[in-house]
C-alpha cells in the first residue's frame, strides 16, 4: 500500500487531470490505484455505485483507475447556493448548510469522516492517488484545514506540489509557497511539477534548477499542455468563463446559458462530439442567440435565486421569442423545474420559505423538499435508450407531466408541452448515448454523427497518461508514494 497526494500552487492549476493521468498510467501498469479527495468545492457531481454523491472530477478519476465511483472518494464535498452558504454532503449524503461563519470550524471537526474513508480506500489498493484543494499557501486557512496540509500530516501523505506555467509566475508560486508555508508542512512536500508547458521545455531548464534550488524540492518533471483535456468532463464552473464557445455563424446553434449556480453543466460536453452544431454557452450581459435552434437550461444549486437571475439578464424574453418562432427548449434538473409554473420552497432548503412563479412554459408545478434522490437510471427517451442518473431534491408535476419524457425501472420522469416544443426531466447525463444525443438533434433538423462519448473520453484519458508516463518520473512517484508505507 502507498498514497502521494498533489497539491497545487492555487486553483485552476490542473490538478484533477493529472491525477486522473496519473491514475490512468498507474492501472495500465497493473497496479490496483483508487482516487481520493479529501474535501471538494463543486457543483457538478456524480451519482456513485453506492448511492450517493461525490465530485465530478473524482468520479472522472475512478473511470480512470477502471473501477466504479464510491462516496469515500470524495468524503466531504460542499455545494455553493448562495455567496456564503453551502449544502454540506459527507459520505455522500447531506448533512446540512454551512454559512460563513461556522465553516471552518465545521470543516475542522470533519477530518475524523476523512481520515475514515482514506483508511478504507487504502486497503483495497496498492495505491492512493490523493488531489488536494486550492493551495496549502492560503496559511490563512490552515488551523481548520483538511483539504491540503491537514490531511497530508495528519494521513503521513508524501505530497507533490504543481505549478500552471501557463499563468505565469510560476517560479515565484513555488518557491513562495516554500516560504510562507509552516516547516512541518514543508517537509511533507517532497517535489514539484510543472504543469500546462507550451513550447520547448529546454527553455526553462534555468528556472527549473532555480526552483529546485530555491525550494530544496526536486522536480519530478514538466508537462506539456495536454490537449486531449478539452475531451474530458470539466468540474469547476470556471473553465466555462475561460472557454465560452462563440457561433460560427455556418451550423445550427444549440445554446445554453450560464447562471451563477450552474451544476452538472458537464452533461452538455457530449454535444461536442457533433460537428453538425454549435453549443454555444451564453455569459451574463449577453443575449441568447436569436438564430438557436435548441434552448437547454442546464441544472443549478439555487433554482430559485438562478431564475430571478435569468429574468434579470432578460433571458426570459429570449426564451419567450424562440418558443414562439417555433424553437426548442430543454430543461434539465433545476431548469426542468424553471420551465413550470411555479417553484414552492416550503421548507426554505434554497433561503427563506417562498413560492415564486416559473417560466409557465411547462404545465407543471415543482415543490422542493429535504429529501434528495440519488440513483443512478437506464431506460428510453424519445423512442432511444439513455443512461443517466438523478440528482435533486424536490418533485414536479401535472398536467404536461402525463406526457412524460423518460421511461425507467417501472417509473416514469419528464414533461413534454402539448406543441411538442418545450421538454424537461430529471435525468442528468442524457446525452452521452450517441442514440440519445441523435434523437434530441433530429428534433432540430440536424442529424447526428458524433461517436460514443464514453470511448472518447476514455481514448483521451489513455493518450494523457502515456504523455504522463514520458515527461515525468513515474518510477520516482511511485517510490515515493510508498515512503508513507515503509514508515508505518
Amino acid at each position: 500500500m502507498g498514497a502521494v497526494m498533489l497539491q497545487g500552487t492555487g486553483s485552476d492549476v490542473g490538478k484533477s487531470v493529472l491525477v486522473a493521468g496519473l491514475c490512468r498510467a498507474l492501472a495500465n501498469r497493473g497496479l490496483t490505484v483508487l482516487p481520493f479527495k479529501p474535501q471538494n468545492m463543486s457543483n457538478n457531481a456524480a451519482v456513485t455505485a453506492d448511492g450517493g454523491e461525490i465530485g465530478r472530477a473524482q468520479a472522472l478519476q475512478a473511470l480512470a483507475c477502471r473501477v466504479d465511483p464510491v462516496v469515500d472518494m470524495n468524503p466531504v464535498l460542499l455545494k455553493p447556493q448562495g455567496d456564503r452558504t453551502s449544502q454540506l454532503v459527507v459520505h455522500g449524503q447531506v448533512r446540512g448548510t454551512l454559512s460563513g461563519s461556522n465553516y471552518r470550524q465545521a470543516k475542522a471537526a470533519l477530518l475524523e469522516d476523512v481520515l475514515a474513508s482514506y483508511g478504507r480506500l487504502q486497503a483495497r489498493c496498492d495505491l492512493v492517488v490523493v488531489e488536494g484543494a486550492g493551495s496549502p499557501a492560503e496559511i490563512n486557512l490552515r488551523s481548520s484545514d483538511i483539504a491540503n496540509m491537514g490531511f497530508a500530516r495528519a494521513a503521513d501523505v508524501p505530497v507533490l506540489l504543481v505549478g500552471d506555467i501557463d499563468r505565469g509566475g510560476v517560479i515565484a508560486a513555488i518557491v513562495g509557497t516554500a516560504a510562507v508555508i509552516h516547516p512541518e508542512d514543508a517537509r511533507m512536500i517532497r517535489g514539484f511539477l510543472i504543469n500546462k508547458f507550451r513550447g520547448d521545455p529546454a527553455l526553462f531548464q534555468d528556472g527549473y534548477a532555480e526552483i529546485e534550488r530555491r525550494s530544496g524540492w526536486r522536480g519530478f518533471g514538466i508537462v506539456p499542455w495536454l490537449s486531449a483535456t478539452a475531451r474530458l468532463p470539466s468540474e469547476d464552473a470556471v473553465a466555462l468563463e475561460h472557454g465560452l464557445a462563440r457561433p460560427s455563424g455556418e451550423r445550427p446553434i444549440v445554446a445554453c446559458p450560464v447562471l451563477p449556480r450552474i451544476s452538472n453543466f458537464d452533461d452538455l460536453d457530449p454535444l461536442k462530439l457533433e460537428p453538425g452544431i454549435d453549443l454555444v454557452m451564453v455569459p451574463r450581459g449577453r443575449p441568447i442567440p436569436a438564430e438557436a435552434r435548441l434552448i437547454v437550461l442546464a441544472g443549478s444549486k439555487a433554482t430559485i435565486a438562478d431564475l430571478a437571475v435569468l429574468r434579470e439578464e432578460g433571458w426570459d424574453i429570449d426564451i419567450r421569442a424562440h418558443h414562439r418562432r417555433g424553437g426548442h427548449i430543454l430543461g434539465l434538473c433545476g431548469g426542468y423545474q424553471m420551465l413550470g409554473r411555479s417553484i414552492a420552497d416550503p421548507a426554505g432548503i434554497e433561503g427563506p420559505p417562498a413560492t415564486v412563479p416559473g417560466l409557465g412554459l411547462l404545465d407543471v408545478d415543482t415543490i422542493l423538499s429535504p429529501g434528495k434522490r440519488l440513483e443512478r437510471v437506464s431506460g428510453k427517451m424519445l423512442g432511444a435508450p439513455f443512461e443517466g442518473y438523478e440528482m435533486h431534491m424536490g418533485e414536479t408535476g401535472g398536467p404536461d407531466a402525463t406526457r412524460p419524457l423518460g421511461r425507467f425501472a417501472g417509473r416514469v420522469d419528464g414533461a413534454l408541452s402539448p406543441d411538442g416544443q418545450v421538454a424537461g426531466c430529471y435525468i442528468h447525463g442524457l446525452f452521452a448515448r450517441a442514440e440519445q444525443r441523435a434523437a434530441w438533434l433530429q428534433r432540430i433538423g440536424v442529424a447526428a454523427s458524433g461517436g460514443d462519448y464514453g470511448a472518447s473520453v476514455d481514448a483521451a484519458l489513455d493518450e494523457i497518461a502515456a504523455m504522463l508516463e514520458a515527461e515525468l518520473d513515474v518510477e520516482g512517484i511511485i517510490a515515493l508514494s510508498r515512503e508513507a508505507h515503509s514508515r508505518e
